[in-house]
């Protein structure tokens, strides 16, 4: 299982991006917001979704749900 954050700041696109901790490009201080602990990036994605209509995986921590 692995903690995953979304982005509460769009990207250039309009999607708000997921992360894993480890991540270079995770959102700093109150600019995430906890997702949950996931078996597998997509299932992350899917809950983000609750919080915003445009999501997508992270290209260098969770390439497999990344949709751009």
């Amino acid at each position: 299982m692995q903690h995953y954050y979304v982005n509460k700041l769009a990207n250039p696109n309009g999607e708000h991006e997921v992360h894993v901790p480890r991540c270079a490009h995770l959102p700093e201080g109150d600019n995430g917001i906890h997702l949950g602990t996931y078996m597998r990036c997509g299932d992350a994605v899917e809950a983000a979704k609750a919080h915003f209509d445009k999501v997508t995986g992270c290209r260098v921590c969770c390439a497999s749900g990344h949709t751009g």
